[in-house]
């Protein structure tokens, strides 16, 4: 587990404790870190040294859209949160419920959160400049995702800047080294290897008994994208050549249900365990989440179980999800998360505590909340936009109509097969849940609530 660490406000912090930018200078092949000293009250900032620290991004306000917002009231840390998706909006409603003094950094083609905030700071690219300005701002960063450069991470982590999942626990998101520090842990996972070439990847499916496997970037593919089930040799190639480099080979399972689980821990070691849902994906998209999860004791026993062994390995502060498989009876573990995911958002009606806001706790080291369930079922339904149906949101007042049913839409712009929001609905049990939700989900989507 992460150590804690003392956060100092910014305007009382010695210049011993500036918070670090990034400079222009290279080192390494990247940007180097330099010093850049905190807006002390009534003190002038340091000048130049000869190395040229306290340079550019100390002025970031001439690169930047940058929110001028004076911090909230009640002092207290501040928080970045880095991402502007859904994730970032709905965090940042729990932000709001606690007055936690909150800034976000998005880019300009965020749609989701950055309308609805007003300490928003707007980036072209979430790089290694636009970072280590946002960074100086605040007293903790935590991610809306986990794609931002590892160097960079790394970067920001050696020099000061306190990072909520840290930069170790954010490197899991590359799939084959959270397999192979999974798979060495003792953790049960599918059978997998690294392929680059068509020897390779011959020699996998003969290790597993044959075609079809499923091929993974290392690197980024969620919602269904990067995840290829090929069937022949010619298939797995084109997937080989269009990532540009070695892919995680897997085993194609014969799968039971999926399972996931949701982990939480406090900066300082103590953590707390969400109850196990089941996840139903079509064309690899989550589409339904339930509670409870359909499956015996003993399986949810031994998902939990195996959830807060990966979380001790990841280390990770704040949410982490862990998605499982169950087959004949084994639970082996799919993906890990470092962050809220989709499986937790029926959390913020379902829980006591929702995972935005224990994650937010978690990250500023407060008592976690409790994780326990407010109803016996509760449903998820994410909204996804159809074909020909247009914007649901102009469809939400007659979603709104039905008893029971919370729907939250994320501001995005429509596509077809796009996550645009989720509805959730509570119940004495999951059939009344899921007829309540699949109500309003068929009506947001263009149809009669007859579902």
């Amino acid at each position: 587990m992460m150590p804690p660490v003392v956060m100092t406000p910014r305007s009382m912090a010695p210049a011993s404790q500036a918070r670090v930018g990034i400079s222009s200078s290279a080192m390494v092949g990247r940007r180097q870190l330099w010093a850049c000293p905190p807006a002390l009250s009534g003190g002038a900032v340091p000048a130049p040294d000869v190395t040229g620290r306290y340079g550019a991004l100390c002025m970031s306000d001439t690169t930047h859209n940058r929110s001028t917002s004076a911090p909230r009231p009640g002092g207290g840390p501040t928080i970045g949160i880095v991402g502007g998706g859904q994730l970032a909006r709905m965090m940042l409603t729990s932000a709001s419920e606690l007055a936690i003094d909150a800034r976000l950094l998005a880019t300009v083609t965020d749609e989701s959160a950055p309308g609805t905030w007003p300490h928003t700071t707007t980036a072209a690219a979430l790089d290694d400049e636009a970072l280590g300005a946002f960074a100086m701002d605040c007293d903790v960063l935590t991610f809306d995702h986990e794609l931002v450069d590892a160097d960079t991470l790394a970067a920001l982590e050696a020099h000061g800047h306190v990072l909520r999942p840290g930069a170790r626990a954010l490197s899991f998101s590359d799939k084959s080294a959270q397999r192979s520090r999974l798979a060495a842990a003792g953790i049960p996972v599918p059978r997998f290897a690294m392929v680059a070439d068509a020897d390779e990847l011959e020699g996998f499916v003969a290790s597993v008994g044959g075609w079809p496997v499923v091929l993974k970037p290392p690197r980024g593919g969620y919602d269904g994208r990067g995840v290829h089930i090929v069937s022949d040799l010619e298939q797995g190639m084109a997937v080989i050549d269009g990532t540009g480099g070695p892919v995680v080979a897997e085993e194609l399972l014969d799968i039971d249900v999926e399972l996931a689980v949701l982990v939480v821990t406090r900066a300082s070691g103590g953590q707390a365990t969400y109850p196990v849902v089941q996840t139903v994906q079509v064309d690899g998209i989550c589409h339904q989440v339930v509670y409870p999860a359909p499956v015996h004791d003993d399986i949810a026993h031994e998902a939990r179980r195996i959830a807060a062994t990966v979380a001790d390995l990841v280390g990770a502060v704040g949410v982490l999800a862990v998605e499982l498989f169950v087959c004949g009876g084994r639970v082996l573990v799919n993906e890990v998360a470092p962050r809220p995911h989709n499986s937790g958002h029926l959390t913020i009606e379902a829980s006591v505590t929702s995972q935005f806001e224990n994650h937010l706790r978690a990250a500023l080291d407060w008592p976690l909340g409790s994780t326990d369930p407010v109803a016996p079922a509760a449903v998820m339904l994410n909204v996804i936009g159809v074909a020909g149906a247009g914007d649901p949101a102009a469809r939400r007042a007659d979603a709104l109509a039905v008893p029971g049913v919370h729907v939250h839409l994320y501001g995005k712009s429509w596509r077809a097969g796009r996550k645009l929001g989720h509805v959730t609905a509570l119940g004495p049990d999951v059939d009344s849940a899921m007829t309540a939700a699949s109500r309003a989900l068929d009506l947001l989507q263009g149809g009669q609530g007859s579902t």
